[in-house]
């Protein structure tokens, strides 16, 4: 799991059924210090984040196989919506 920010929306025509009516964002993942990270990831969302707004992503891909399929070939989904991020010695 780790923590990213929502850059954009992604639209696919064309993709897995098992993904149909999905809702895809483009996140990029943060570093310790809230930069971001390299190349960007396509998540799929439920939750509802915003553009902006800082998730935590799950990786593991449980979470994708329970909603949408043993088959489907997502792995990258939104599992929360981060309000606050503290770090032990820094601000918040």
């Amino acid at each position: 799991m780790f923590l990213a920010r929502i850059d954009g929306t992604v639209v696919a025509t064309a993709k897995h059924p098992s993904l149909s009516g999905c809702r895809f964002l483009v996140a990029r993942r943060l570093e310790a210090d809230g930069t971001p990270a390299s190349e960007p990831n396509v998540v799929i969302d439920w939750m509802g984040a915003a553009v902006g707004q800082i998730v935590m992503v799950s990786t593991d891909g449980d979470i994708a196989r329970q909603r949408l399929g043993n088959n489907t070939p997502a792995r990258m989904v939104v599992a929360g919506l981060v309000d606050a991020v503290q770090q032990p010695g820094g601000a918040a």
